[in-house]
């Protein structure tokens, strides 16, 4: 079987079961309420309307993007998620054994998965860009604060989000066809995306040295690449010291795509499914 033939018969696996619109959903409201939520706090902190109790107050610049950029610093968890079950799924449920059968060439199996991941990427990016966009401009012109959408800047961001969902969805792939178990694949995934990078970056405040560690960290390659975090403010623009060039940032992430990658195709992916 071809790549392409392969690809179409991934595809066609991949869209077929409630899995992905799930999370799209799920995508959608939390990226949406984020960027609701924060921006109207952080436009009515800019403007005046509230203050803190230390009498800081947010700045007005550059506040666009980081809202804008929410799509990826709080919603990349939801692409990695879904390349990681594209391939666990599959272990679990023993479709692969039928796959193979058809296909005994499995690293072309391991390259249609990733041709879909890469259409789901953008689909899952799409989808995110719109839930944060949509709110965060339409409370920023509530405020008369500027929105910065007919900015190139804005647009190129915008882009390099995609482009890390991508990347995401790709190093959840290589992540599902190292670790086959489906539950320790998702502990795995959630447990360092949401607890264990997000303290070492923290830490990294803290500690001298450590962010030199921690900017090479999946998550902060990510925010390097689209240029704006709300975890840099939230922890005073220190987390993770001075950050990667955005393309610098788009090189590491892609690097543990493909080390995930090679080493599933190696090391698990040519085991026996049964």
């Amino acid at each position: 079987m071809s790549l392409a033939a392969a690809s179409r018969s991934e595809y066609s696996k991949q869209f077929s079961t409630a899995i992905w619109w799930i999370l799209a959903l799920v995508l959608v409201c939390y990226v949406g309420s984020s960027a609701a939520g924060l921006g109207f706090v952080l436009a009515a902190s800019a403007t005046g309307t509230i203050t803190g109790t230390n009498g800081l107050q947010m700045s007005g610049e550059g506040l666009a993007p980081l809202l804008y950029g929410l799509a990826a610093s709080v919603g990349y968890v939801f692409p990695v998620l879904i390349g990681t079950l594209m391939v666990t799924s599959e272990f679990r449920h023993q479709t692969l054994t039928p796959t193979f059968l058809a296909t005994p060439r499995r690293g072309i199996v391991l390259g249609a998965k990733v041709v879909v991941g890469v259409m789901v990427g953008v689909l899952y990016a799409a989808l995110a860009i719109v839930s944060a966009v949509g709110p965060a401009a339409a409370i920023l012109a509530g405020f008369g604060l500027d929105t910065a959408l007919t900015s190139s800047d804005t647009w190129a961001l915008l882009g390099r989000i995609v482009l890390s969902f991508v990347l995401w969805v790709l190093v959840g792939i290589g992540v599902g066809s190292v670790v086959r178990n489906q539950v320790a694949a998702i502990v795995i995934v959630l447990a360092f995306t949401q607890f264990v990078e997000p303290l070492a970056r923290v830490a990294a405040t803290f500690v001298d040295g450590l962010s030199d560690v921690t900017k090479f960290f999946p998550g902060s390659a990510s925010d390097a690449l689209v240029g704006s975090s709300i975890f840099a403010v939230s922890t005073g623009g220190q987390a993770g010291g001075t950050p990667l060039e955005w393309w610098a940032g788009g090189l590491v992430l892609l690097g543990y795509a493909v080390v995930f990658l090679v080493l599933g195709n190696l090391v698990s992916w040519r085991r026996d499914v049964t």
